[in-house]
């Protein structure tokens, strides 16, 4: 694995991106001598450089000369990258920078219905499975509690009632009520279900999350066949799961190949965007630069809309944009966005214009952006989220004609998912914060 060094300059800060990844400090050895995640590499980084270490923080970074680091899109392939390589670098600061404690591992033991647990040594005499090292009880945890909402698991022996968890769907099917049933069939059916669960924590675990989601897709589709859309309905809950912890699904071992794959994933879907947008625009460019348009209300009020600007891949908060729509329409997204593209084209000088505009919603919202940028030559589309669609349309004259494309699972798909998401998200956080204050009287602010 070839990893770009950085020496231990803040100036070298400047070089480290706002992303979720992995860093790892060097000795002057070019020994790994730690290794962290973050969710933001860059404020997490700086922290080391402030005056306010001690310990054997300050020990560490005395000690380092330089650090690398590998980026990854989501927290929980930074959860599993790092400790993949705690336990490839044996990296002495992962222990001693916790209170000299073993690190932890996730264990699951060779039962009937083998448990998940957690583990402080890797000396058990049976044939238990362990996944780590993980530096800190925080990321077991975190591992842990994202994956028993989609695969439940047992953490006792057999018992006669069934355990609290199940009661909550955390330990489902649960092994006690499975050795109370008489009927072989029903008992065999849900042994399978458990066991199978338990494949799927132990590929995920593994870091393959592509694999996990891939069975689950045969599962459902089978299930589905067989007209048992009760299950399917379930398996697609646990399939869009994943897909919102880990969007999109790379397996670890590519990160650990390649440092800068995550830079060459960006280069891929914007190469794969452009060129699907070239059958339908007049396009002699790259696609580098995309805004996205999203609204947010609660039954009409309180109406805000999102601008986020993502480029070359990645997100540029620097030219993020909030709206408060202000007309009295403003129950009607139509009018909304009419409202919206307006105030966006009197801000083109100050603010550039983008390669293309994607606008959350199918025709109706697509119409109402094309008829107002009607004057500008610039590519805007539609994203429906029914089966991810993307609606072109062309105006000519009065009369708009309308394409679609269903969008296959790829990486054009992923990177227009992940900027439709991120407008979402960052209009629900500004129409929240109005809700807020609105239901929260100023003067009730100043008791608290």
């Amino acid at each position: 694995m070839k990893l770009q060094k950085y020496s231990k300059n803040r100036s070298n800060l400047n070089n480290v991106p706002q992303d979720a990844g992995v860093y790892i400090f060097w000795n002057k050895a070019s020994v790994p001598i730690y290794v962290g995640k973050a969710n933001n590499l860059k404020k997490r980084l700086e922290s080391y450089f402030s005056n306010k270490i001690f310990g054997k923080t300050l020990q560490m970074m005395t000690e380092a000369t330089g650090f690398s680091i590998i980026r990854v899109d989501c927290e929980i392939e930074a959860l599993l990258l790092e400790a993949k390589l705690v336990n490839q670098f044996q990296s002495k600061f992962n222990s001693q920078l916790k209170d000299d404690k073993r690190p932890l591992y996730i264990i699951i033991t060779p039962d009937t219905y083998p448990q998940v647990l957690i583990a402080r040594k890797k000396d058990r005499s049976d044939r238990s499975l362990f996944y780590g090292p993980f530096p800190s009880s925080t990321s077991v945890k975190t591992v842990l509690k994202l994956i028993r909402r989609i695969f439940p698991y047992s953490q006792h022996k057999i018992g006669n009632r069934a355990c609290l968890y199940s009661q909550i769907g955390l330990c489902n099917p649960c092994p006690n009520e499975i050795e109370k049933i008489k009927d072989r069939q029903e008992k065999d059916r849900l042994q399978k279900k458990y066991k199978r669960n338990i494949k799927m924590i132990k590929t995920f675990l593994s870091g393959d999350l592509y694999k996990v989601k891939r069975s689950l897709e045969k599962e459902m589709n089978g299930l589905a066949k067989n007209e048992d859309f009760e299950e399917a309905k379930a398996v697609r809950e646990k399939i869009k799961s994943i897909e919102y912890i880990t969007q999109p699904i790379t397996p670890i071992n590519y990160f650990l190949e390649n440092p800068n794959f995550l830079e060459d994933i960006r280069k891929k879907e914007e190469e794969e965007l452009t060129n699907i947008l070239r059958k339908f625009f007049q396009i002699t460019y790259s696609i580098s630069r995309i805004e996205c348009f999203d609204v947010a209300h609660l039954g009409g009020t309180s109406v805000t809309a999102s601008m986020v600007t993502f480029i070359n891949g990645e997100p540029e908060k620097s030219l993020y944009r909030h709206f408060r729509v202000r007309q009295k329409k403003s129950r009607d997204d139509i009018s909304s966005l009419s409202e919206i593209a307006q105030r966006r084209l009197k801000n083109k000088e100050t603010w550039g214009l983008p390669n293309l505009i994607v606008v959350d919603g199918g025709k109706g919202q697509l119409k109402t952006f094309l008829e107002e940028f009607k004057n500008i030559d610039l590519p805007i589309v539609g994203l429906a989220k029914r089966e991810e669609t993307l609606v072109m349309a062309t105006l000519k004259g009065n009369k708009i004609s309308f394409q679609t494309l269903k969008l296959a699972r790829g990486p054009a798909r992923n990177l227009l998912q992940r900027i439709r998401n991120e407008a979402h998200r960052f209009a629900r956080r500004y129409h929240f914060n109005l809700v807020k204050k609105m239901l929260i009287p100023r003067s009730y602010k100043k008791k608290l």
